[in-house]
């Protein structure tokens, strides 16, 4: 493959290349403007595989003297990418025998390295300049020598362009000829670096050294360690690189570094202080180096010069720093807080993850403080909206749960967004105080009360009457309590009056039509509907009965058990009279939503039988002493200790969580019977593991694996064509989230030469090809290995397929191979993942795109084919099962996300019939169409695959 460092878009020479007699001819017209449109179409065609021998002369005759800077810039690309050399005759060929053939350049270079001299000699600074640059590309060491004379004067030149430029030709020279060409270019470049002021041209020049001559490149820094600061950014991530090194081949010149590193650490340039902390923190594990790091990386995250993207880095590092080093972190959390002040909700769910894990008991109150006061700016601020007061809530939440004293502080706060958007928080919250602190209660219950009125989510207001079911303990709350029900309930029947709704179609629109004067004095015929005017009617009805009335079933049995939790517990604190007319409004109540719940709307029919059973088992309690004696002690604990089990299993999962983390961190590096290797006793070429690129990291952080690699390979090997095709072909894919690396392996079975041997491919679903392999020559019984790059944009099953296309050289036909499909799997995408139920029902009610599978298996067992499922899918099962469980029902939801950050949302619901089969159907949700149709079609083909093979 010839050497080039650029691409033409195909839109320069729209509708065909000109042919070389074409190109050859217009190279000799006058006009520049003709020149550079044939010297475009020469170089698409050299791109190309043309060859074009006659355009090389006509280019030396017609335009290597002209002063258009446009055709200057076209001819150095013309120059990079023509043939230099002349093709080796058959003799020289077998001279070679196997080794190196002999090239001789072409006659004609003797004239373009003239031209490319007279431009080093050009009196105008910046055609030197491009003419600099260029030759920074070249390799060819017959045209870089004649040049290298005026290339060591330019670096004297008076213009700072001149000089840069001159000193990365230097480095290039000497990078690829420095024994031949340049011996002396370090010193050359060091004496450079002694007398320049040019930051552009010092920092171009000291990357020279630092590649080249390292020990010059030290030496220098040690002289000007004080004036690194001046030197600009460049030098300085430079400087740190070299550090790097430097450390990581022989820790004991930290010393030397450390103050230079330390004063970077206050750059105003963000990418010089972000690199100096890296660099710290990767060299040194003291605290006062992880410390600066730190206090460094939160300045950066407040910087208001920098965008999301730059926060976003500096919170990962944090973020790790956190795990090594939490005490340090826990000294600037105020810091890192201060970031919630980012209208980006990405940033602030970050920041509150990382805070979250580093309070201690020093900090709660200052961070519990900050987070109520962010919460109640959420009240006038609406560009973050309810997302951002929920991830404020939960995490103070958090603080509440670990630090019990900050419980008191902020419940009652919280209790104020109890009517807005992040309700259903606050009242979870809510819930798990009442639960684990008992002091809290009567407070919070006195709370509650007061903006009961004010609730108008139905969700918050069935946790809200669940909690005064379970916890009105005294005889005081306890009544007012069943008052304030009542009240808000208001007295049967439960249905709509029919003022209300006559009011509705009371007042229609008429139709009124009148002449009006338009604006040029003209008369015209206006028609305008008209209403009268609507008096303004406040609705006093409490929201808790517009719910019930509205048709709400399901509120209406969380009613009825909590006036009769009341009922059975007022029977130890009041007196008979006082709950015997308790008991008299509640059954009342219950025969009302009973008979609302006959006369609902279709929507709720489902729930119509499950709240008769429930609010006729209510009654029954409450006026059958028998029922009372056996369910009293069911409805008073049975539901506060299953919270409390519900509660301790939470715990427990986060604990457990926590603890798998813990021991990620501390697993040895290092077994018992490993050898130890001491840094100080190993020799300059062995280097240590210091920095964060080696190549262990680096192995981690791509997710390659050394063990187990072939087996993977073997299973990502694809055969295309058949073992009785002329050519043969198979494929290794490779893929690495956004991008699919194909290695093509073609041989040639046949005993002819196949010539302009490619293979096109082409894809179907969201792929797109950004590498295209080349045309290749075979030899008889010869194969080759071609390379594909393929970018995915979305997690949706694709297919790659594509022809071998090639000459035959012995019979003259062109032959074509058809290649087998490549079916790409989304399961090399999904990765398993976890969030919580509230995350989950909102998500399964916001995506609209839903796949419904039926189930058809031959598994019995249904904990066994959820497992399979989970397996199959490479999803994570949110809902707890410990297999003791005993039914014929089982309903379970999963959860995944891509690699493209789609989320993933499985339901099974599973039912297990009495000749043993199992029936129901997989739901999957997503927000694109693409993940729910390829997840559907892998659930569907696992489950065949499976029944096919027990039956067999």
């Amino acid at each position: 493959e010839s050497y080039c460092t650029f691409s033409l878009s195909s839109d320069l020479t729209a509708g065909g290349l000109p042919s070389e007699e074409e190109i050859a001819k217009d190279l000799e017209s006058n006009d520049a403007k003709v020149k550079r449109q044939a010297l475009k179409a020469a170089i698409y065609a050299l791109l190309g595989g043309e060859t074009m021998p006659r355009i090389l002369m006509q280019v030396i005759r017609f335009c290597i003297n002209s002063q258009d800077h446009q055709l200057k810039k076209l001819m150095m690309l013309y120059w990079e990418v023509v043939p230099k050399y002349q093709e080796p005759t058959s003799d020289e060929i077998l001279r070679a025998a196997g080794g190196p053939i002999p090239r001789k350049m072409l006659p004609e270079m003797i004239l373009v390295c003239n031209a490319l001299m007279n431009d080093l000699n050009h009196p105008n600074e910046y055609v030197r300049g491009s003419m600099l640059r260029f030759l920074c590309k070249i390799k060819d060491e017959e045209i870089l020598g004649p040049l290298l004379p005026s290339v060591k004067a330019c670096l004297e030149h008076r213009h700072p362009y001149v000089r840069k430029n001159a000193a990365l030709t230097v480095f290039h020279a000497h990078k690829l000829f420095g024994d031949h060409l340049i011996p002396d270019g370090p010193e050359l470049i060091s004496n450079f670096l002694e007398t320049e002021t040019d930051a552009g041209a010092r920092r171009n020049a000291f990357l020279m050294l630092f590649n080249q001559s390292e020990e010059l490149s030290i030496e220098y820094l040690a002289k000007n360690l004080d004036k690194v600061s001046e030197y600009g950014d460049g030098f300085a991530l430079l400087v740190l690189e070299l550090t790097r090194r430097v450390c990581r081949r022989d820790p004991n010149q930290k010393s030397r570094f450390v103050r230079v590193i330390f004063a970077m650490l206050s750059s105003e340039s963000a990418a010089v202080s972000y690199e100096a902390a890296w660099t710290l923190v990767s060299l040194s594990s003291a605290p006062s180096a992880v410390r600066a790091a730190a206090t460094t990386y939160a300045t950066l995250l407040n910087s208001p010069q920098n965008d999301n993207n730059v926060k976003m880095i500096v919170l990962e590092r944090l973020d790790d720093l956190k795990t090594k080093n939490p005490k340090v972190l826990q000294e600037i959390i105020m810091d890192i807080l201060r970031a919630l002040s980012s209208p980006d909700l990405a940033i602030c769910k970050k920041v509150l993850d990382i805070t979250g894990d580093i309070v201690s008991s020093r900090n709660v109150q200052d961070v519990v403080s900050l987070l109520k006061k962010e919460v109640i700016k959420t009240k006038s601020e609406t560009e973050k909206g309810a997302a951002y007061r929920t991830m404020l809530i939960k995490s103070i939440h958090g603080c509440a749960t670990r630090f019990p004293l900050v419980a008191e502080g902020v419940v009652h706060t919280l209790m104020d967004f109890l009517s807005t958007d992040g309700s259903m928080q606050v009242i979870i919250f809510v819930r798990a105080i009442m639960e684990q602190y008992p002091e809290l209660r009567s407070s919070i219950l006195s709370k509650l009360l007061t903006t009961l009125s004010e609730i108008t989510s139905r969700n918050v207001m069935c946790v809200c009457l669940w909690i005064l079911g379970e916890y009105c303990d005294t005889s005081d709350i306890l009544q007012e309590a069943f008052s304030d029900v009542t009240t808000q309930l208001g007295e049967p029947p439960f249905v709509k009056t029919k003022v209300e709704e006559v009011k509705k179609d009371k007042e229609e629109p008429k139709l009124v039509t009148k002449n009006v004067i338009l604006a040029d004095g003209t008369y015209a015929t206006q028609t305008v509907y008209t209403e009268a005017k609507r008096e303004k009617h406040e609705d006093t009805t409490p929201s808790l009965r517009k719910m019930i009335v509205g048709g709400d079933v399901y509120l209406g049995s969380i009613v009825s058990s909590t006036l009769t939790k009341m009922c059975l517990r007022a029977s130890y604190l009041l007196e008979a009279v006082a709950v015997k007319d308790m008991v008299v409004k509640s059954v009342l109540a219950m025969c009302g939503i009973v008979k609302m719940a006959e006369n609902c709307n279709a929507a709720h029919q489902s729930n119509q039988a499950d709240c008769k059973d429930r609010v006729t088992l209510c009654i029954r309690v409450l006026l059958d002493p028998v029922a009372n004696e056996k369910f009293k002690d069911i409805f008073l604990t049975q539901g506060r200790s299953t919270f409390s089990h519900f509660l301790a299993s939470v715990k427990e999962r986060e604990g457990a969580g926590s603890k798998d983390s813990a021991s990620k961190e501390t697993t040895p590096v290092a077994q018992a019977d490993d050898l130890i290797h001491f840094r100080q006793l190993r020799n300059q070429a062995q280097g240590a593991d210091l920095d964060l690129d080696d190549g262990s990291d680096l192995a981690r952080a791509i997710g390659y694996s050394g063990a187990g690699s072939l087996e993977s390979e073997l299973n990502h090997v694809y055969q295309l064509s058949g073992f009785s095709d002329p050519v043969y072909a198979e494929v290794l894919v490779t893929v690495h989230d956004y991008d699919i690396k194909l290695e093509i392996l073609v041989i040639n079975r046949t005993p002819n030469t196949l010539s302009n041997l490619s293979v096109e491919l082409n894809t179907m679903g969201d792929m797109k090809i950004v590498e295209r392999p080349q045309s290749h020559t075979i030899g008889p019984l010869d194969q080759i290995t071609i390379r594909a790059s393929i970018k995915v944009s979305s997690t949706e099953t694709g297919h790659i397929f594509g022809t071998i296309v090639y000459d035959d050289l012995a019979t003259g036909n062109k032959v074509l191979v058809n290649l087998n499909d490549i079916h790409m799997d989304i399961m090399d995408y999904i990765r398993p993942a976890i969030c919580t139920d509230e995350s989950f029902r909102s998500m399964w009610a916001e995506f609209e795109w839903e796949n419904k599978v039926a189930i058809t298996t031959s598994i019995t067992d249904l904990f066994e084919f959820l497992n399979h499922v989970v397996k199959s899918t490479n999803m994570k099962c949110l809902t707890p099962h410990d297999g003791s469980e005993k039914g014929n029902f089982l309903a379970s939801n999963l959860y995944a996300r891509s690699v493209f950050g789609e989320d993933a949302l499985v339901n099974v619901s599973v039912e297990k019939k009495d000749d043993g089969k199992l029936t129901g159907y997989i739901r999957i949700r997503s927000k694109t169409q693409g993940i729910a149709l390829s997840l559907g079609d892998r659930i569907t083909s696992v489950q065949r695959g499976l029944a096919e093979g027990q039956a067999q």
